[in-house]
Parts: structure tokens; C-alpha cells; sequence
């Protein structure tokens, strides 16, 4: 199953990611895994890519790799601290995510899903270099249970925070130009491209967006954009 690259709004805690990415030097990656054979097959698929930087622990500016089967407990408790104690930017490899569990994903954060049986390489790869320059990386099957869980058909009478009776913000054409093609997996780069805005513009444009409407993040915007019949 292919995966949708979701580019993230950027916020002060993002600086320390984006110069990493913008000056081209190596992402500091830290694994952690149940198992020590879980860990080193990870860091096996990592090692020789000259980008990326194998860390022991994470930090501001790292991208954490968290390896399990299911996201348990103890799985929720080290994401939590990896995003909002140490500063990562996390890619969460995993099996399966019941609903509940990956609400608690979206809610804390995480630019990243990759599960466990599409684990390659390369999909690993993509998914670090993508999560350290903001754009994240979630399986289409995860974007349309994202769509579900916001509850109700297309209608644009429902809030982005699902008040009923109060009409919905309207997007601008801009906005839903953007949305569109993060819906269709462009990353900042080529979005700016297609619509010949600057990634500046970009970023802002969706910085707005998700500011003005209380949403998570860009996916959560794609999911309201979609919600509403925008696109």
C-alpha cells in the first residue's frame, strides 16, 4: 500500500529540523526498539545511508524511530516523551493501530506511520528524510481512518470542531489549492513548484490554516478539507 506524504505546518520547536534539512547536512536519528534484533534490523537499514546519522538517544534537531508490534501503554508514554520532552520529530513503525491508539498518535503529534511489513529500506529512509524536513509520511489507509474519525458526511455547516449549528470557516481558493495537492502527496517543495508560490508561501498558507481553525496538523487539515467538499 502506497503512502501519502503529509507536509507539517513548522513551529518554533521545528527550527532545529528545518536548518538540518535546509543546509543538507546528515539527520540525527535515534532507534528504539522492544528487542535488541528489532533495533539492529532498523539500524541496519539506516547505517549505510549517507544522510542520515545514527544517535543513542533523542533530542531537539533528532528523529526518533520507534519500533513495536502495537502501541501499547509504554509505546504512548515514550512517543509522548520523544515529541514533547527531547524535541523529536518521531516515525512510528508498527503492525496495526486500533482507533483509539491512533488518535493518540495525531493528537501528540507524530508526522510518521510506516508499518511493520512495509518496513523496507527504502520506505524507511523516505520516511526519516521526509519527517526531518516537515513532511510527514502516513499510509493512505491511516489518512482515510483519519477522515472517518472527524464523524460526519461532507457538509459545510459542521465547525472544525464539530459544533453543529454554527457554519464552517470557508477556505480560500488558496488554501484549497494547497490542500489539494497535499492531499495527492506533494511535499512543500512541490507544491511551491506547481502553484509557483515559494515554500515560504507555502508554509504560511497552511501555518494560517491550521492556526485559524484549531487543527492538528496538515493532515487533520487535508481531513477537514475533505470533510467539508473543499476537495
Amino acid at each position: 500500500m502506497s503512502s501519502l506524504s503529509i507536509t507539517e505546518p513548522a513551529g518554533p520547536e521545528d527550527s532545529a529540523h528545518s536548518s538540518t534539512a535546509r543546509l543538507g547536512l546528515p539527520v540525527p536519528v535515534a532507534v528504539h526498539a522492544p528487542d535488541p534484533i528489532s533495533r539492529e534490523g532498523a539500524l541496519s537499514q539506516l547505517r549505510p545511508h549517507p544522510h542520515i546519522e545514527l544517535r543513542e538517544e533523542p533530542g531537539p534537531g533528532t528523529v526518533a524511530l520507534l519500533v513495536d508490534d502495537v502501541l501499547d501503554r509504554a509505546g504512548l508514554t515514550r512517543l509522548r516523551r520523544a515529541v514533547r520532552g527531547q524535541g523529536a520529530r518521531v516515525v512510528l513503525v508498527v503492525r496495526r493501530l486500533r482507533e483509539e491508539e491512533f488518535r493518540d498518535v495525531v493528537a501528540c503529534g507524530v508526522g510518521a506511520v510506516v508499518w511493520r511489513h512495509e518496513a523496507t529500506q527504502h520506505s524507511l529512509v523516505q520516511a526519516v528524510l521526509a519527517t526531518a524536513r516537515g513532511d510527514g509520511h502516513l499510509p493512505a489507509d491511516l489518512l482515510g481512518r483519519l477522515i472517518r474519525q472527524m464523524g460526519t458526511p461532507p457538509s459545510r455547516s459542521a465547525t472544525s470542531g464539530g459544533r453543529p449549528g454554527i457554519p464552517a470557516p470557508v477556505l480560500g481558493a488558496r488554501e484549497v489549492d494547497v490542500l489539494r495537492l497535499i492531499a495527492e502527496g506533494f511535499g512543500t517543495a512541490e507544491i511551491a513548484a506547481d502553484l509557483s508560490y515559494s515554500e515560504r508561501t507555502v508554509k504560511n498558507v497552511i501555518h494560517r490554516l491550521t492556526t485559524r481553525l484549531h487543527l492538528r496538523n496538515r493532515a487533520h487539515a487535508v481531513a477537514y478539507a475533505l470533510r467539508q467538499g473543499y476537495i
